[in-house]
């Protein structure tokens, strides 16, 4: 089994920054995939950003240039840093890593407003 923290979620403005962070911990041989999803009120959960295990990256277009994927394997941890945000990106975020499987955070709030 394994289990996600997350941390980093907040009200900003906009045009600030956060960085959100989410540490694994449990049965971790290797982790594969690992990265953020999002979901706002009323709309379908969507994948942010993505990054492999050789730490290739993938972002949804509506964020790409602000917001930078990272992990760090020796922790276990993976970060997001959002720049430049806007009130649309407001949603809880989730993330999640692929042990064999797909494991998921218990989501944090994200709100962009002025």
């Amino acid at each position: 089994q394994v289990q996600l923290v997350e941390s980093g979620g907040g009200l900003v403005q906009p045009g600030g920054s956060l960085r959100l962070s989410c540490a694994a911990s449990g049965s971790i041989s290797s982790i594969n995939n690992m990265g953020w999803y999002r979901q706002a009120p009323g709309k379908e959960r969507e994948l942010v950003a993505l990054i492999t295990s050789v730490g290739v990256t993938n972002y949804v277009d509506s964020v790409r240039g602000r917001f930078t994927i990272s992990r760090d394997n020796a922790k276990n941890t993976v970060y997001l840093q959002m720049n430049s945000l806007k009130p649309e990106d407001t949603a809880i975020y989730y993330c999640y890593v692929i042990v064999v499987q797909r494991y998921w955070g218990q989501g944090t709030q994200v709100t962009v407003s002025s």
